[in-house]
């Protein structure tokens, strides 16, 4: 017997998958705040449809929340909007330190902007492996 997913229960499947990592890297727990912070938009899209995403595409839009991708999401102010923040939130303390809490561009191919557009798609290809292993695709396992 195939057990039923309430939809509106999406988010905190995910939720407890997220909280329950043992992120060891600033990146990868960056990454984690980001896909937390990308529940509220997938949610909405569950809760707008009355039903779980079809595929990992359709969670994908759902997350970019009208956004055409991953670099306008970030440039567009639908997540953080300050260098500061971004760097706080990527950053180990001596990292930042080295860019003077931002101040100073990531490295000389990306601004602020793009490390967390790059971080903002991570996170949001962690919440569809989070999807896909617990079969939370309308189809089943994707």
């Amino acid at each position: 017997m195939k057990k039923t997913i309430d939809y509106t229960a999406l988010a905190n499947t995910i939720r407890a998958e997220l909280n329950a990592r043992h992120d060891r890297s600033a990146w990868n727990k960056a990454i984690t705040l980001y896909a937390l912070d990308l529940l509220d938009d997938v949610q909405e899209g569950a809760n707008n449809m009355e039903r779980l995403p079809i595929d990992g595409a359709e969670l994908e839009r759902w997350a970019l929340n009208g956004a055409s991708c991953w670099e306008q999401y970030s440039n567009g102010g639908c997540s953080i909007c300050y260098d500061a923040d971004i760097a706080a939130r990527i950053c180990t303390p001596s990292e930042l330190k080295r860019k003077h809490g931002g101040m100073y561009e990531p490295n000389s191919q990306e601004t602020w902007l793009d490390v967390q557009a790059r971080a903002l798609y991570q996170a949001c290809n962690r919440i569809r492996t989070i999807c896909r292993t617990n079969g939370l695709y309308c189809k089943g396992v994707q």
